[in-house]
């Protein structure tokens, strides 16, 4: 399945779906911050997360269940691998060189990378 990026409403509403693992509208807009957009808003946002196929639901009488058909970490690979592709020619130097320039990196961050480099480049 090709999964299709994500608007930030969209990403938004997915993250909670994430958290709660199923939920119904309400359930939604309970975890929403203020201001809450309204009940039709986020109905309409789930119409659009079903077309794209990241969400189905179940219906209870008048009432939608929705849940993710996507886990949060493959959209996130997803995201990182369309970001890698589009601005950083698929060079990870590329993306670590970026966020180091404008970002800044601490020594605190500086080890822990270093640490992780080191790890795994002996275990694969």
């Amino acid at each position: 399945m090709e999964i299709r990026s994500l608007t930030k409403a969209e990403a938004e509403i997915m993250k909670i779906l994430w958290q709660l693992k199923k939920g119904f509208i309400k359930d939604i807009l309970a975890k929403m911050e203020d201001p809450k957009p309204a009940y039709t808003t986020v109905a309409t946002f789930l119409k659009i997360l079903e077309k794209k196929q990241v969400v189905s639901h179940r219906t209870y009488g008048n009432s939608h269940e929705f849940y993710p058909l996507i886990s949060e970490e493959d959209y996130r690979k997803h995201e990182v691998d369309q970001l890698m592709e589009n601005y950083f020619d698929n060079s990870v130097a590329n993306l670590v060189s970026f966020f180091v320039k404008e970002k800044g990196l601490d020594e605190q961050d500086f080890n822990a990378l270093t640490d992780y480099v080191e790890k795994n480049k002996k275990t694969n």
